[in-house]
Protein backbone atom coordinates (compact mmCIF):
# COMPACT_ATOMS: atom_id res chain seq x y z
CA UNK A 1 0.00 0.00 0.00
CA UNK A 2 1.07 3.81 -0.57
CA UNK A 3 4.49 4.14 -1.16
CA UNK A 4 4.70 8.35 -0.98
CA UNK A 5 3.81 10.48 2.04
CA UNK A 6 3.81 14.05 2.96
CA UNK A 7 1.89 16.37 5.65
CA UNK A 8 3.29 19.19 5.37
CA UNK A 9 0.54 21.20 6.14
CA UNK A 10 -1.92 18.64 7.12
CA UNK A 11 -3.10 19.66 10.41
CA UNK A 12 -6.38 16.82 11.10
CA UNK A 13 -6.48 16.26 14.66
CA UNK A 14 -3.56 14.04 15.99
CA UNK A 15 -1.61 13.44 12.95
CA UNK A 16 1.53 12.95 15.14
CA UNK A 17 -0.85 9.19 16.31
CA UNK A 18 0.28 7.63 13.30
CA UNK A 19 3.63 7.47 13.79
CA UNK A 20 3.09 6.65 17.81
CA UNK A 21 0.35 3.60 16.15
CA UNK A 22 3.09 2.18 14.15
CA UNK A 23 5.04 1.70 16.77
CA UNK A 24 2.23 -0.39 18.29
CA UNK A 25 0.92 -2.29 15.85
CA UNK A 26 1.09 -5.96 15.16
CA UNK A 27 0.98 -5.13 11.37
CA UNK A 28 1.27 -1.74 10.44
CA UNK A 29 1.54 -0.19 6.86
CA UNK A 30 1.99 3.57 7.12
CA UNK A 31 1.77 5.82 4.43
CA UNK A 32 -0.60 8.59 3.17
CA UNK A 33 -1.89 7.70 -0.93
CA UNK A 34 -1.01 10.95 -2.72
CA UNK A 35 -4.73 10.95 -4.29
CA UNK A 36 -7.38 12.74 -3.38
CA UNK A 37 -9.29 8.96 -2.78
CA UNK A 38 -6.69 7.30 -0.39
CA UNK A 39 -8.12 6.59 2.96
CA UNK A 40 -6.97 6.06 6.39
CA UNK A 41 -8.09 2.58 8.11
CA UNK A 42 -7.19 1.93 10.99
CA UNK A 43 -8.14 -1.84 13.01
CA UNK A 44 -8.47 -1.95 16.53
CA UNK A 45 -8.35 -5.05 18.18
CA UNK A 46 -9.94 -5.97 21.60
CA UNK A 47 -10.10 -8.48 23.69
CA UNK A 48 -14.21 -7.62 24.34
CA UNK A 49 -15.61 -4.52 22.93
CA UNK A 50 -18.87 -2.97 24.43
CA UNK A 51 -20.45 -1.37 21.50
CA UNK A 52 -23.79 -0.14 23.65
CA UNK A 53 -23.29 0.01 27.11
CA UNK A 54 -27.08 -1.19 27.81
CA UNK A 55 -25.97 -4.91 26.32
CA UNK A 56 -23.32 -6.92 27.83
CA UNK A 57 -19.49 -6.83 26.39
CA UNK A 58 -18.40 -9.47 23.60
CA UNK A 59 -15.85 -11.27 23.20
CA UNK A 60 -12.17 -10.95 21.37
CA UNK A 61 -13.28 -8.46 18.26
CA UNK A 62 -12.12 -5.56 15.97
CA UNK A 63 -13.45 -2.91 15.60
CA UNK A 64 -12.32 -1.52 11.93
CA UNK A 65 -12.39 2.30 10.77
CA UNK A 66 -12.18 4.57 7.96
CA UNK A 67 -10.77 8.20 8.45
CA UNK A 68 -12.97 9.13 11.42
CA UNK A 69 -15.79 6.65 10.72
CA UNK A 70 -16.59 3.17 12.25
CA UNK A 71 -17.47 0.59 9.30
CA UNK A 72 -17.85 -2.51 11.19
CA UNK A 73 -17.27 -4.16 14.15
CA UNK A 74 -16.06 -8.03 13.63
CA UNK A 75 -15.29 -11.17 15.87
CA UNK A 76 -11.94 -12.31 16.40
CA UNK A 77 -8.43 -10.32 15.64
CA UNK A 78 -8.16 -9.23 12.04
CA UNK A 79 -5.25 -8.10 10.43
CA UNK A 80 -4.65 -5.71 7.44
CA UNK A 81 -4.60 -8.86 4.72
CA UNK A 82 -8.30 -8.95 6.00
CA UNK A 83 -9.01 -5.90 5.21
CA UNK A 84 -10.73 -6.29 1.58
CA UNK A 85 -12.19 -2.92 1.24
CA UNK A 86 -8.85 -1.05 1.77
CA UNK A 87 -7.37 0.42 -1.60
CA UNK A 88 -4.10 0.54 -2.77
CA UNK A 89 -2.92 3.67 -1.89
CA UNK A 90 -4.69 3.51 1.74
CA UNK A 91 -3.13 3.72 5.12
CA UNK A 92 -3.80 0.87 7.09
CA UNK A 93 -2.70 0.46 10.86
CA UNK A 94 -3.40 -2.00 13.35
CA UNK A 95 -2.96 -1.54 16.95
CA UNK A 96 -3.26 -3.96 19.61
CA UNK A 97 -5.08 -3.60 22.08
CA UNK A 98 -5.63 -7.20 22.96
CA UNK A 99 -5.43 -7.68 26.70
CA UNK A 100 -8.46 -4.28 26.72
CA UNK A 101 -11.45 -3.49 26.86
CA UNK A 102 -13.26 -1.15 23.85
CA UNK A 103 -15.95 1.67 24.09
CA UNK A 104 -17.65 4.56 23.41
CA UNK A 105 -15.63 7.36 24.04
CA UNK A 106 -16.94 9.27 27.15
CA UNK A 107 -18.95 12.49 27.33
CA UNK A 108 -19.19 14.88 29.98
CA UNK A 109 -22.19 17.39 30.16
CA UNK A 110 -21.29 19.83 32.29
CA UNK A 111 -17.71 21.24 32.03
CA UNK A 112 -15.79 24.74 32.60
CA UNK A 113 -12.61 24.15 30.40
CA UNK A 114 -11.43 27.75 30.96
CA UNK A 115 -11.61 27.64 34.17
CA UNK A 116 -9.26 26.09 37.25
CA UNK A 117 -10.41 25.30 40.90
CA UNK A 118 -7.85 27.42 42.79
CA UNK A 119 -8.72 30.80 41.40
CA UNK A 120 -9.88 33.15 44.00
CA UNK A 121 -12.87 34.66 43.41
CA UNK A 122 -10.56 38.41 42.26
CA UNK A 123 -9.22 36.61 39.77
CA UNK A 124 -11.88 37.91 37.40
CA UNK A 125 -10.31 41.19 37.85
CA UNK A 126 -6.94 40.45 36.41
CA UNK A 127 -7.51 37.46 33.92
CA UNK A 128 -8.21 38.31 30.19
CA UNK A 129 -9.72 36.32 27.33
CA UNK A 130 -6.58 35.58 25.79
CA UNK A 131 -5.17 33.28 29.53
CA UNK A 132 -8.73 31.65 29.75
CA UNK A 133 -8.36 30.48 25.96
CA UNK A 134 -5.01 29.19 27.59
CA UNK A 135 -6.12 27.16 30.14
CA UNK A 136 -8.69 26.10 27.56
CA UNK A 137 -6.36 24.22 25.57
CA UNK A 138 -4.55 22.66 28.21
CA UNK A 139 -7.66 21.56 29.94
CA UNK A 140 -9.32 20.37 26.77
CA UNK A 141 -6.27 18.27 26.14
CA UNK A 142 -6.20 16.96 29.70
CA UNK A 143 -9.75 15.49 29.54
CA UNK A 144 -9.41 14.26 26.02
CA UNK A 145 -6.44 12.37 27.80
CA UNK A 146 -9.11 11.01 30.37
CA UNK A 147 -11.48 9.78 27.83
CA UNK A 148 -13.94 12.35 27.57
CA UNK A 149 -14.23 12.76 23.58
CA UNK A 150 -17.14 15.16 23.74
CA UNK A 151 -17.94 17.86 26.52
CA UNK A 152 -20.55 20.58 26.65
CA UNK A 153 -18.95 23.68 27.94
CA UNK A 154 -21.83 25.76 30.33
CA UNK A 155 -20.20 28.91 30.97
CA UNK A 156 -17.16 30.79 30.28
CA UNK A 157 -16.05 33.85 28.48
CA UNK A 158 -17.33 35.81 25.28
CA UNK A 159 -14.60 34.87 23.34
CA UNK A 160 -12.17 31.90 25.01
CA UNK A 161 -14.21 28.46 24.88
CA UNK A 162 -15.03 29.18 21.03
CA UNK A 163 -12.07 29.93 20.16
CA UNK A 164 -10.55 26.85 21.46
CA UNK A 165 -13.57 24.74 20.21
CA UNK A 166 -12.84 26.29 16.63
CA UNK A 167 -9.28 25.26 17.21
CA UNK A 168 -9.61 21.15 17.49
CA UNK A 169 -12.63 21.56 15.42
CA UNK A 170 -10.08 22.88 12.79
CA UNK A 171 -7.25 20.13 14.11
CA UNK A 172 -4.56 22.61 15.04
CA UNK A 173 -5.14 21.90 18.80
CA UNK A 174 -5.64 18.16 20.52
CA UNK A 175 -8.75 18.22 22.71
CA UNK A 176 -12.42 16.94 22.55
CA UNK A 177 -15.69 17.59 20.26
CA UNK A 178 -17.01 20.50 22.52
CA UNK A 179 -20.36 22.21 22.36
CA UNK A 180 -20.25 25.38 24.07
CA UNK A 181 -22.33 27.98 25.63
CA UNK A 182 -20.33 30.93 26.36
CA UNK A 183 -21.66 33.75 28.72
CA UNK A 184 -24.80 32.29 30.90
CA UNK A 185 -27.93 34.21 30.81
CA UNK A 186 -28.66 35.44 34.35
CA UNK A 187 -30.49 37.70 35.93
CA UNK A 188 -28.99 41.32 37.23
CA UNK A 189 -26.71 40.38 40.42
CA UNK A 190 -27.43 36.61 39.61
CA UNK A 191 -24.92 33.77 39.69
CA UNK A 192 -23.87 34.81 35.86
CA UNK A 193 -23.85 38.17 37.04
CA UNK A 194 -20.06 39.36 38.41
CA UNK A 195 -21.03 40.89 41.79
CA UNK A 196 -19.12 41.45 45.28
CA UNK A 197 -16.52 43.85 44.46
CA UNK A 198 -17.35 47.59 44.80
CA UNK A 199 -19.90 49.42 42.68
CA UNK A 200 -17.32 50.61 39.98
CA UNK A 201 -15.33 47.44 40.09
CA UNK A 202 -19.02 45.60 39.17
CA UNK A 203 -20.22 47.65 36.56
CA UNK A 204 -16.02 48.09 34.73
CA UNK A 205 -16.18 44.20 34.65
CA UNK A 206 -20.19 43.90 33.48
CA UNK A 207 -18.81 43.29 29.57
CA UNK A 208 -17.66 39.52 31.19
CA UNK A 209 -21.00 38.71 31.97
CA UNK A 210 -23.11 40.19 28.57
CA UNK A 211 -26.21 37.69 29.29
CA UNK A 212 -28.40 39.39 32.00
CA UNK A 213 -31.50 40.35 31.46
CA UNK A 214 -34.84 41.45 32.93
CA UNK A 215 -38.60 40.58 31.41
CA UNK A 216 -39.34 38.43 28.74
CA UNK A 217 -38.18 40.46 25.49
CA UNK A 218 -34.96 41.14 26.71
CA UNK A 219 -34.12 37.31 28.05
CA UNK A 220 -35.78 36.46 24.58
CA UNK A 221 -33.09 38.98 22.80
CA UNK A 222 -29.90 37.64 24.88
CA UNK A 223 -30.84 33.89 23.30
CA UNK A 224 -30.42 35.60 20.03
CA UNK A 225 -27.52 37.45 20.75
CA UNK A 226 -25.70 34.61 22.09
CA UNK A 227 -27.14 32.21 19.02
CA UNK A 228 -25.51 34.72 16.61
CA UNK A 229 -21.79 34.95 17.91
CA UNK A 230 -21.61 31.54 18.13
CA UNK A 231 -23.38 29.37 20.87
CA UNK A 232 -24.01 25.72 20.29
CA UNK A 233 -26.24 25.77 23.76
CA UNK A 234 -27.86 28.01 25.73
CA UNK A 235 -26.51 27.80 29.71
CA UNK A 236 -29.32 29.78 32.09
CA UNK A 237 -28.43 30.34 35.71
CA UNK A 238 -32.06 29.34 36.98
CA UNK A 239 -31.14 29.37 40.93
CA UNK A 240 -28.35 31.26 42.85
CA UNK A 241 -25.53 29.80 42.78
CA UNK A 242 -22.79 28.27 45.08
CA UNK A 243 -19.55 29.93 43.97
CA UNK A 244 -20.59 33.51 42.82
CA UNK A 245 -20.54 36.36 45.78
CA UNK A 246 -23.99 36.68 44.36
CA UNK A 247 -26.17 37.06 47.97
CA UNK A 248 -29.98 35.99 46.42
CA UNK A 249 -29.74 32.46 47.96
CA UNK A 250 -29.64 29.25 45.97
CA UNK A 251 -33.41 29.47 44.87
CA UNK A 252 -35.66 30.40 41.86
CA UNK A 253 -34.54 33.81 40.07
CA UNK A 254 -36.51 34.12 37.12
CA UNK A 255 -40.01 34.76 36.56
CA UNK A 256 -41.62 31.52 34.65
CA UNK A 257 -42.68 34.08 32.12
CA UNK A 258 -39.15 34.48 31.53
CA UNK A 259 -38.20 31.37 31.13
CA UNK A 260 -40.40 29.99 29.36
CA UNK A 261 -39.71 33.08 26.78
CA UNK A 262 -35.65 31.61 26.65
CA UNK A 263 -37.10 28.04 26.27
CA UNK A 264 -38.81 29.02 23.06
CA UNK A 265 -36.70 31.35 22.06
CA UNK A 266 -34.06 28.71 22.07
CA UNK A 267 -35.74 25.79 20.55
CA UNK A 268 -37.25 27.82 17.70
CA UNK A 269 -33.19 28.40 16.84
CA UNK A 270 -32.58 24.77 17.63
CA UNK A 271 -31.04 25.54 20.49
CA UNK A 272 -31.18 23.16 24.02
CA UNK A 273 -31.12 24.84 27.08
CA UNK A 274 -29.07 23.24 30.09
CA UNK A 275 -30.53 25.43 33.23
CA UNK A 276 -27.79 25.46 36.44
CA UNK A 277 -30.38 25.58 39.17
CA UNK A 278 -29.79 24.36 43.02
CA UNK A 279 -33.08 24.96 44.72
CA UNK A 280 -36.61 22.83 44.09
CA UNK A 281 -38.55 25.73 43.06
CA UNK A 282 -35.79 27.13 40.84
CA UNK A 283 -35.93 23.50 39.35
CA UNK A 284 -39.35 22.84 39.24
CA UNK A 285 -39.94 26.37 37.48
CA UNK A 286 -37.08 25.98 34.51
CA UNK A 287 -38.43 22.15 34.03
CA UNK A 288 -41.82 23.13 33.70
CA UNK A 289 -40.48 26.01 31.02
CA UNK A 290 -39.46 22.60 29.32
CA UNK A 291 -35.12 23.27 29.38
CA UNK A 292 -33.58 20.32 28.35
CA UNK A 293 -31.29 19.71 31.82
CA UNK A 294 -31.75 20.49 35.04
CA UNK A 295 -27.86 20.89 36.19
CA UNK A 296 -26.59 20.67 39.62
CA UNK A 297 -30.19 19.58 41.36
CA UNK A 298 -28.86 20.02 44.69
CA UNK A 299 -31.94 20.73 46.60
CA UNK A 300 -34.44 18.87 44.43
CA UNK A 301 -37.98 17.68 46.16
CA UNK A 302 -40.58 15.64 44.69
CA UNK A 303 -42.64 18.41 43.30
CA UNK A 304 -39.49 19.83 41.11
CA UNK A 305 -38.56 15.78 40.27
CA UNK A 306 -42.32 15.22 39.53
CA UNK A 307 -41.76 18.21 36.52
CA UNK A 308 -38.73 16.98 34.96
CA UNK A 309 -40.22 13.78 34.62
CA UNK A 310 -43.19 15.35 33.34
CA UNK A 311 -41.09 17.68 31.22
CA UNK A 312 -38.69 15.12 30.12
CA UNK A 313 -35.98 17.36 31.00
CA UNK A 314 -32.53 15.20 32.44
CA UNK A 315 -30.98 15.33 35.64
CA UNK A 316 -27.13 16.20 35.33
CA UNK A 317 -26.20 15.87 38.84
CA UNK A 318 -22.43 17.03 38.89
CA UNK A 319 -21.82 15.36 41.77
CA UNK A 320 -17.62 15.62 41.68
CA UNK A 321 -18.56 19.50 42.08
CA UNK A 322 -19.46 18.59 45.84
CA UNK A 323 -16.24 16.99 45.64
CA UNK A 324 -14.09 20.32 44.63
CA UNK A 325 -16.01 22.51 47.20
CA UNK A 326 -15.61 20.41 50.24
CA UNK A 327 -11.99 20.01 49.29
CA UNK A 328 -11.55 24.16 49.94
CA UNK A 329 -13.61 24.38 52.84
CA UNK A 330 -12.03 26.50 55.56
CA UNK A 331 -9.00 26.52 53.07
CA UNK A 332 -9.00 30.11 52.37
CA UNK A 333 -10.01 30.37 48.52
CA UNK A 334 -13.89 30.91 49.30
CA UNK A 335 -15.12 34.45 50.83
CA UNK A 336 -17.50 33.78 53.95
CA UNK A 337 -20.53 34.13 51.76
CA UNK A 338 -19.23 30.87 49.67
CA UNK A 339 -18.09 28.74 52.47
CA UNK A 340 -21.70 28.88 54.03
CA UNK A 341 -23.36 28.05 50.86
CA UNK A 342 -20.82 25.71 50.42
CA UNK A 343 -21.07 23.94 53.46
CA UNK A 344 -24.59 23.63 52.95
CA UNK A 345 -24.55 22.01 49.58
CA UNK A 346 -22.22 19.42 49.90
CA UNK A 347 -24.32 18.12 52.59
CA UNK A 348 -26.45 17.23 50.02
CA UNK A 349 -24.30 14.62 47.93
CA UNK A 350 -26.17 12.39 45.84
CA UNK A 351 -29.54 12.64 48.00
CA UNK A 352 -31.33 13.97 45.10
CA UNK A 353 -29.76 12.27 42.50
CA UNK A 354 -31.20 8.83 44.15
CA UNK A 355 -34.78 10.50 44.77
CA UNK A 356 -34.05 11.24 40.54
CA UNK A 357 -33.49 7.71 40.07
CA UNK A 358 -36.49 6.00 41.69
CA UNK A 359 -38.87 8.31 40.01
CA UNK A 360 -37.92 7.80 36.80
CA UNK A 361 -35.88 10.56 35.83
CA UNK A 362 -33.56 10.92 32.59
CA UNK A 363 -29.73 11.01 34.46
CA UNK A 364 -26.92 12.31 32.06
CA UNK A 365 -23.55 12.58 32.83
CA UNK A 366 -21.82 15.77 33.69
CA UNK A 367 -19.46 16.68 36.40
CA UNK A 368 -18.54 20.63 36.76
CA UNK A 369 -14.87 20.13 36.38
CA UNK A 370 -13.50 23.49 36.53
CA UNK A 371 -14.27 23.23 40.54
CA UNK A 372 -12.32 20.50 40.64
CA UNK A 373 -9.38 19.66 38.68
CA UNK A 374 -10.03 18.81 35.40
CA UNK A 375 -8.88 14.94 34.29
CA UNK A 376 -10.31 13.62 36.96
CA UNK A 377 -13.89 13.21 35.38
CA UNK A 378 -14.24 9.99 35.89
CA UNK A 379 -14.25 9.45 39.36
CA UNK A 380 -18.28 11.29 39.21
CA UNK A 381 -18.91 7.33 37.93
CA UNK A 382 -18.21 5.99 41.72
CA UNK A 383 -19.77 9.22 43.55
CA UNK A 384 -23.30 8.00 41.19
CA UNK A 385 -22.69 4.08 42.27
CA UNK A 386 -21.79 4.65 46.06
CA UNK A 387 -23.88 8.12 46.54
CA UNK A 388 -26.53 8.19 43.59
CA UNK A 389 -27.51 4.44 44.00
CA UNK A 390 -26.99 3.93 40.22
CA UNK A 391 -25.69 0.48 38.93
CA UNK A 392 -21.83 0.64 36.92
CA UNK A 393 -23.97 -0.23 34.07
CA UNK A 394 -26.64 2.68 34.45
CA UNK A 395 -23.59 4.97 35.19
CA UNK A 396 -22.09 4.14 31.83
CA UNK A 397 -25.29 4.78 29.99
CA UNK A 398 -25.67 8.18 31.39
CA UNK A 399 -22.07 8.99 30.11
CA UNK A 400 -22.87 7.21 26.78
CA UNK A 401 -26.05 6.83 25.24
CA UNK A 402 -28.05 9.30 27.89
CA UNK A 403 -25.58 11.84 27.32
CA UNK A 404 -25.33 11.48 23.31
CA UNK A 405 -29.07 12.05 24.00
CA UNK A 406 -29.19 15.03 25.70
CA UNK A 407 -27.12 16.73 23.47
CA UNK A 408 -29.09 16.05 20.33
CA UNK A 409 -25.95 13.82 19.05
CA UNK A 410 -27.25 10.45 19.53
CA UNK A 411 -27.05 9.66 15.63
CA UNK A 412 -23.06 10.45 16.11
CA UNK A 413 -21.51 9.33 19.31
CA UNK A 414 -22.68 7.37 22.19
CA UNK A 415 -22.56 3.69 20.82
CA UNK A 416 -20.01 1.93 18.81
CA UNK A 417 -21.91 1.48 15.39
CA UNK A 418 -20.86 1.70 12.13
CA UNK A 419 -21.30 4.92 10.54
CA UNK A 420 -20.85 6.96 13.97
CA UNK A 421 -17.76 8.85 14.63
CA UNK A 422 -14.61 6.80 15.73
CA UNK A 423 -14.74 8.37 19.34
CA UNK A 424 -13.28 5.03 21.37
CA UNK A 425 -11.47 4.21 24.30
CA UNK A 426 -9.88 1.25 25.94
CA UNK A 427 -9.60 0.20 29.79
CA UNK A 428 -8.31 -2.82 31.43
CA UNK A 429 -11.60 -4.51 33.03
CA UNK A 430 -15.04 -4.47 32.51
CA UNK A 431 -16.48 -0.94 33.56
CA UNK A 432 -20.33 -2.46 33.49
CA UNK A 433 -18.44 -4.54 36.68
CA UNK A 434 -16.43 -1.92 38.11
CA UNK A 435 -16.76 1.87 37.59
CA UNK A 436 -13.65 2.80 38.88
CA UNK A 437 -11.47 1.34 35.69
CA UNK A 438 -12.84 4.46 34.16
CA UNK A 439 -10.64 6.14 35.79
CA UNK A 440 -7.36 5.06 34.04
CA UNK A 441 -7.88 5.10 30.35
CA UNK A 442 -5.26 3.13 28.57
CA UNK A 443 -6.21 4.49 24.83
CA UNK A 444 -8.15 7.01 23.19
CA UNK A 445 -9.24 7.82 19.74
CA UNK A 446 -10.99 11.14 18.53
CA UNK A 447 -12.80 11.45 15.29
CA UNK A 448 -10.54 8.46 13.98
CA UNK A 449 -7.50 10.10 15.41
CA UNK A 450 -5.29 8.12 17.58
CA UNK A 451 -4.45 10.25 20.62
CA UNK A 452 -0.65 10.30 20.67
CA UNK A 453 1.74 10.24 23.58
CA UNK A 454 2.51 13.26 26.04
CA UNK A 455 5.07 15.53 24.43
CA UNK A 456 4.26 14.55 20.80
CA UNK A 457 2.02 17.72 19.15
CA UNK A 458 0.19 16.88 15.81
CA UNK A 459 1.91 20.02 14.27
CA UNK A 460 5.06 18.72 14.93
CA UNK A 461 4.76 15.46 13.28
CA UNK A 462 7.19 15.34 10.19
CA UNK A 463 7.66 12.54 7.09
CA UNK A 464 9.25 13.38 4.22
Amino acid sequence: MGKNMDIRGDFRPFRAARNWACGLATLALCAVGVGAEAAEWTILQAGSVIADPREDATGAASVIVRDDRIVRIASGHLAAADLADAAPDDTVTVIDLRDKTLLPGLIDSHTHLAADPDYPFWAVTTGTEAADAVTGIINAEITLRAGFTTVRDLGSGPESIFAVRDAINAGRIMGPRILAAGPAISIVGGHGDISGFRREVDQALAHLAPGTCTGPVQCAERVRELSKFGSDVIKITATGGVLSQQARGLDKHFTDEELRAIVATAHQLGLKVAAHAHGPRGMESAAAAGVDSVDHGTFGDDAALRAMKKSGSYMVPTLMAFTGVKARLGTGIFTPAVEEKGRIAVERLGIALKQAKAMGVKIAFGTDSGVFEHGRNAEEFALMVDYGGLTPREALVSATVTAAELLGLGDEIGTLAPGKAADIIAVNGNPLQDVTVLEKVQFVMARGRAVPPLGAHPAVARKE
